[in-house]
């Protein structure tokens, strides 16, 4: 079987897993046996005590501790869209995120370790649950004792080697009324009317932005409220999001002081992270910044940090995600010069 062969394979059985945000364990089985088959040390490492959910983490002979880690996400977003391949495009839930990067990523250090270039102590590969849902794999990871100088995270970035990318302010807007029948509305407080309210406010707001970034830009994600037409609601909510491209601090206070100017709603934050600057000291790259949140900045520690991968997050989460089977091939050569650049820059 050809490399292309190789990675095209591989893809094609990770489509074929479903790995659903908080329903990972069967592709955690098939990366434990895949990659044992290959020769790999692999350890699945629960993310919290007697959870069913694993991070899988896979590194050559004994030597635990790598210089450079190669991570992606398992999990992919609902529903699982089945596989099919039309001419040189592979279509199917995960096929660009994160399973064509993974593919990609793991092909790769096969690779090197033919050319002998990637031996016991170098390279390690770290897949982690729950990316796409606050994130707790990766969180878990940093009390999984692991540490490394180099990290290459894995998402569709159409084949650019990112500079930074927004933070994510998540939060929830909640109505508070009083109820009564539809006919006599003085009677009640109409949680639906306090919460639209502050929610067109927001809308209006202006955020801060960045010359690297761009604007923060805010986002209603989901609404709720209210049991029927003809009855006053009594309560309602809007999970809302910023995703910040700078000054998380400023942005908290404005929105706090922008729903603190209504009645009847109250604010509750749910979580967090900060824009994140990456390394992109690679030649040969095109480099560009992107919008969306990833794990980067939840694996704690002092490692240079890279962020790349073959397809385009315009397609992610759709119900048409796909991959080019070239951008996958070259995915492969480019992880390749990431891998190489990271262990030539850790022996200087």
């Amino acid at each position: 079987m050809s490399s292309d062969d190789t990675v095209i394979s591989l893809l094609t059985s990770l489509i074929q897993t479903t790995s659903t945000s908080e329903h990972e364990q069967e592709i955690a089985r098939f990366l434990d046996t895949h990659l044992t088959n290959l020769g790999y040390t692999v350890e699945r490492l629960p993310i919290a005590k007697d959870s069913t959910r694993e991070n899988v983490y896979a590194y050559l002979g004994t030597q635990r501790k790598t210089r450079v880690c190669l991570t992606s996400h398992m999990d992919t977003v609902p529903p699982y869209i089945p596989l099919r391949i039309e001419g040189s495009t592979i279509y199917g839930r995960g096929a660009c995120d994160d399973k064509g990067p993974m593919a990609a990523q793991i092909c790769a250090l096969e690779q090197l370790r033919a050319e002998g270039v990637a031996s016991e102590g170098d390279v390690g590969l770290l897949f982690v649950v729950g990316e796409e849902k606050g994130g707790p794999g990766m969180l878990a990871a940093n009390n999984q004792e692991l540490s490394f100088e180099g990290v290459i995270f894995a998402e569709p970035t159409e084949g650019k080697l990112v500079t930074g990318h927004k933070g994510h302010l998540v939060f929830e807007v909640i109505g508070e009324g009083k109820a009564c029948h539809s006919g006599y509305p003085q009677r009640g407080v109409n949680a639906n009317i306090a919460l639209v309210e502050a929610l067109n406010d927001l809308t209006k707001t202006e955020l801060p932005s960045s010359s690297l970034l761009g604007p923060s830009t805010f986002n209603i994600g989901k609404i709720e409220g209210g049991v029927s037409y003809n009855v006053v609601p009594e309560t309602s909510k809007a999970l809302c999001a910023v995703r910040v491209a700078t000054d998380m601090d400023g942005i908290k206070k404005i929105v706090s002081g922008t729903v603190g100017r209504h009645t009847n709603v109250r604010l509750e934050f749910k979580f967090e992270y900060p824009e994140t600057l990456l390394d992109h000291d690679v030649e040969g790259f095109e480099t560009a910044p992107v919008s969306y949140g990833t794990d980067v900045p939840r694996l704690k520690g002092d490692h240079k940090k890279y962020l790349y991968g073959p397809g385009s997050i315009l397609v992610a989460h759709g119900d048409n995600e796909q991959i080019e089977i070239g951008e996958l091939v070259e995915g492969v050569r480019a992880y390749k010069k990431l891998v190489k650049h990271l262990l030539k820059f850790s022996t200087e």
